[in-house]
């Protein structure tokens, strides 16, 4: 973790799939007649209507692929433009039965604006030509008709607010368009409105039926109803009803009619059609008993036994919008992690103007959207930082938590990065942008968490399958239930039921196969998995940890190994010398300072984490003042580096290197020192942990340069945590056997991959994975990114290089081990919610179907269409809520080492509450007990009797 876990996430990338596209998507940038669009589509109610899109549009002329986002509503199409455009794709997806709009999708360092002025053609030509000048600006269309430019551009030399004081230099005004908001949630909001609205009606209209239907015939004075006649053998109460259902079935059921039709039309069958065949039998059955009532001989007496089903329709209807409404209350909630990032949004800045002397000589407040690269902010305690950006003066603590689930507030003075959405707590802050825009890392974190939630996890395929045969079989389980009934009624073998019920065969074979029909529902299936996937990675973005797709989610649960880069991941990533030698036949031709001068410029010229801490020791230690640039430079991969500084030939690098080049102990010669001594001494050195390298200087063995990289405090806790799951830890490192060992044992590792050069990582993956395990590679460096393409799952430490983050399937914001072990357990939890909403989907149905059938009508248990119908109507909703309980999900509480010697040592304070520093001789000092003197400033760790260690205020022994 750096500057308090900031993370520069300059390039995130969904990766999706990425071993099995990755071919295909090259392909993909090469062809230049390959487009890419998004569109929002309404009316989807299950994973059959995903399906059907995606069969349906998917197999049009120019179509490529397509991928539809249930929850999201939306679908993204990449399609070839010279066979169909947008208009196209929408006319596909409404043929089928669903509303389609195409969402204008903002393009980095594209902007549009609003230009007022302009009176002709030439006014266009003016702008263009001069605007199209400017330093940065890459193109310019100006549309005189509707008064408007578009304009491309370069961040690193332009903006926004350069941009529109261009247009405004040649004599026009020019601004952003007023904000619009975002089209996807609109038309969600327009959505939910309508069904809103829906309801209410065939609510208000549903409850006399209901009362006349089910209530009213109970009560003496309500007789009337029933028996006094609207028309010939029509009853009050008959009339009433229909007259209430009518319009609920075919105004306000419309859209089950014809979005049934249309996916019927297709070749497919949602939950429109089981709603629409449901309510339709109960409704026009209800119609034929009024007729044949209307044209009794006896229309004071109509026939006996034939009663009416309105209030099956009207209720069944009510009880699926509510369902329907609920359930769309229930999935906004699934995606509260976005909206939380999205609120993080700053929409103003304040920009100050400074002068050559560094004063400020204005302030002023502007739109977000103009802030350029390089502007000067100020941020004021309490609010939002507005971007990216390097703070240049002030001192101040910053509350990260939303962006790196870090619960404490992080320092911040000059030069430490601060990022974008993050509140600052106190203090006045000057920072510096460099990130703007869709760059900044609140921006891509957004894009990444919602590619995620859209991302299909490959268990829900099995669902997708059921779905497209589940509307069928249904269909054939009804009129099965159905003529069974009639059957049996024929051959009076129901005859004791059908009396109880006060039916007649048909009535209550038809009652029977419309509780089948309405009460399956192949919704509860479709959302079992996006709903848990949602909220899973929702989590994840809440802890800091960047889940990048179901796919990724769903196979972290079943990881066995885990292999760990050493430096910069098990390790801080800051090396630093410990031990530095100069050989006796050396000295008499260097000395120490001119050693560390040749040592130093030629490890200047190194990106190597090792090389860094090389300059420092010898900028700081050593007595070098300043490097001297190399006049040739070589870095050996894995080895080491070879470089001529001041007319010496250097070469730097292992052990094993410098001896394959013929430079051994032994030519080192007789010295002071033995040089069996020497090679102990480096030995001892790399069993501590330490990395030697050696120094040859003119083709003569010089000296070597130890250097330690300090274990970061959680690595051991994370192994052992790793290892009580099951799950076996392996290191890779390019260090030498004894040195890897080393470090790997203070870890509690006992499989290591030592000497393996960086371009051999993705084999060491696949080597593990031939033997069976599912792989995750941990790693920060771009050396990592073909180990972390390689494995089932690449976690990147968030600190890192963006090709590595860019390579994973997962990132670590805070750069803090342990968020592997809630990832992996954040997976399985997940996984087994997914499992759970299956099994329950799968359950309802298999005992609903035969419930509602009447298996068990011989036992005096039934379940009429309308309670069927509310049963099918909150099935789904009971997904949701089940996928919701995710969020009770609790990281594991993993302590550092430092931190469990702070827990143990404050479990007994010997004398709380004295300010004395005596310790008593009681027996019972053979625990480890703890007691603060207040005086001295000392923690007194007690080990035994006769033992005690003193803390100081640095915790050093």
């Amino acid at each position: 973790m750096s500057n308090g876990g900031y993370i520069q996430l300059e390039v995130i990338s969904s990766n999706n799939d990425k071993k099995q596209h990755k071919e295909k998507d090259g392909a993909d940038q090469q062809e230049p007649d390959i487009k890419k669009a998004v569109f929002s589509i309404t009316g989807m109610t299950c994973s059959s209507c995903v399906g059907i899109i995606e069969s349906f549009v998917g197999n049009a002329d120019g179509v490529i692929s397509i991928q539809v986002a249930l929850l999201q509503e939306t679908a993204e199409v990449k399609f070839r433009p010279s066979i169909i455009n947008e208009a196209g794709i929408i006319e596909q997806i409404e043929t089928v039965g669903f509303e389609a709009k195409h969402l204008q999708q903002a393009e980095n360092n594209v902007v549009s604006l609003e230009i007022g002025g302009m009176t002709c053609s030439s006014c266009v030509g003016i702008i263009e030509s001069f605007v199209g000048g400017l330093a940065g600006v890459i193109d310019i269309k100006v549309n005189l008709v509707l008064e408007n430019a578009r304009v491309t551009y370069d961040p690193e030399l332009t903006g926004v607010r350069d941009i529109i004081q261009g247009i405004q230099d040649v004599g026009f005004t020019a601004s952003l368009p007023e904000a619009k908001p975002d089209e996807t949630k609109n038309l969600q909001r327009i959505e939910t409105e309508k069904i809103k609205r829906s309801l209410t009606i065939s609510g208000a209209l549903t409850i006399p039926v209901f009362l006349l239907g089910m209530i009213l015939h109970k009560f003496q004075f309500c007789h009337f109803l029933f028996t006094s006649y609207v028309f010939n053998g029509i009853s009050i109460a008959d009339f009433l009803m229909l007259t209430f259902t009518t319009p609920i079935q075919f105004y306000i059921g419309k859209r089950f009619y014809i979005n049934g039709y249309k996916s019927l039309r297709h070749g497919g069958a949602n939950m429109d059609v089981l709603v629409a065949l449901g309510t339709s039998c109960a409704y026009f059955y209800s119609v034929m008993v009024l007729l044949v009532d209307f044209f009794s001989e006896t229309p004071d007496a109509p026939t006996m036994g034939m009663k009416t089903f309105f209030d099956t329709s009207a209720m069944l209807i009510t009880f699926i919008l509510l369902g329907k409404y609920l359930e769309i209350i229930a999935k906004g909630k699934t995606s509260d992690a976005i909206k939380k990032l999205m609120s993080l949004q700053v929409t103003k800045a304040v920009l100050l103007t400074i002068e050559a002397d560094g004063h400020v000589s204005q302030e002023r407040e502007i739109e977000i959207d103009l802030v350029q690269r390089g502007d000067v902010l100020k941020v004021f305690p309490g609010s939002k930082v507005p971007t990216d950006g390097v703070v240049v003066y002030g001192q101040s603590s910053i509350d990260e938590s939303i962006i790196t689930g870090e619960s404490l507030p992080v320092s911040k003075s000059t030069n430490d990065k601060v990022i974008g959405g993050t509140v600052n707590q106190k203090g006045v802050l000057h920072i510096k942008a460099t990130k703007v825009g869709a760059e900044t890392s609140l921006s891509q974190i957004i894009r990444l968490v919602e590619k995620a939630q859209t991302e299909k996890a490959p268990i829900q395929s099995l669902a997708d399958r059921i779905s497209s045969i589940f509307v069928p079989v249904v269909i054939g389980l009804g009129l099965f239930t159905f003529f069974l009934w009639i059957i049996l009624g024929a051959s009076g073998a129901a005859d004791e039921y059908i009396k109880a019920a006060q039916s007649t065969v048909f009535q209550f074979a038809l009652r029977n196969a419309i509780s089948v029909i309405v009460i399956a529902c192949p919704c509860a299936l479709g959302l079992a998995t996006p709903t848990a996937v949602m909220v899973g990675t929702g989590i994840g973005a809440h802890n800091g940890i960047l889940i990048k797709g179901g796919s990724h989610l769903e196979t972290a649960h079943k990881i066995s190994a885990v292999i760990f880069d050493k430096t910069g991941t098990l390790t801080t990533g800051k090396p630093t010398v410990t031990e530095t030698m100069l050989f006796h036949s050396a000295k008499s031709q260097y000395d120490k300072k001119r050693f560390f001068q040749l040592v130093a410029s030629a490890e200047a010229a190194s990106e190597h984490p090792l090389a860094s801490a090389i300059v420092n020791y010898a900028m700081t230690i050593g007595g070098v003042e300043q490097t001297h640039q190399p006049t040739s430079f070589e870095s050996v991969t894995g080895a080491g580096i070879k470089a001529v500084v001041d007319n010496v030939s250097i070469m730097i690098g292992s052990y094993k290197w410098v001896k394959q080049l013929g430079f051994t102990f032994e030519s080192i010669g007789r010295t002071e020192l033995d040089q069996a001594e020497i090679e102990t001494t480096v030995h001892h050195l790399e069993d501590d942990g330490n990395t030697v390298v050696f120094v040859v200087l003119d083709s003569m063995l010089a000296g070597y340069v130890a250097i330690a990289d300090q274990l970061k405090p959680e690595a051991k806790a994370t192994i052992n945590y790793l290892k009580s799951l099951g799950i076996l830890p392996w290191m890779v490192t390019g260090d030498n056997k004894r040195t890897a060992n080393a470090i790997a044992s203070q870890v509690g590792i006992t499989q290591v991959f030592a000497e393996v050069l960086p371009s051999n990582k993705s084999k060491k993956v696949a080597e593990l994975k031939q033997k069976g395990h599912v792989v995750a590679m941990i790693g920060d460096g771009i050396n990592d990114s073909p180990a972390l393409a390689e494995a089932d799952i690449g976690i990147a430490i968030g600190a890192g290089t963006d090709i590595a983050i860019e390579a994973a399937d997962i990132v670590l914001v805070k750069s803090d081990l342990r968020d592997v072990i809630t990832a992996i357990t954040l997976s399985k939890t997940t996984f087994n919610r997914i499992r759970f909403n299956y099994m329950w989907a799968t359950l309802y149905n298999l005992l609903g179907i035969p419930l509602a059938a009447g298996i068990l009508i011989p036992f005096g248990i039934s379940i009429p269409p309308m309670l069927a119908g509310l049963a099918m109507a909150f099935s789904s909703v009971s997904v949701v809520l089940s996928s919701l309980h995710l969020k009770t999900y609790k990281k594991p509480n993993i302590p550092t080492t430092e931190q469990e010697r702070r827990q143990r040592s404050n479990t007994i304070d010997l004398v709380a509450n004295s300010p004395s520093s005596s310790i008593s001789s009681s027996p019972t000092l053979s625990s480890t007990l703890l007691k603060r003197d207040s005086s001295a400033n000392t923690i007194i760790t007690v080990k035994s009797e006769k033992e005690f260690l003193l803390y100081d205020d640095e915790d050093n022994v």
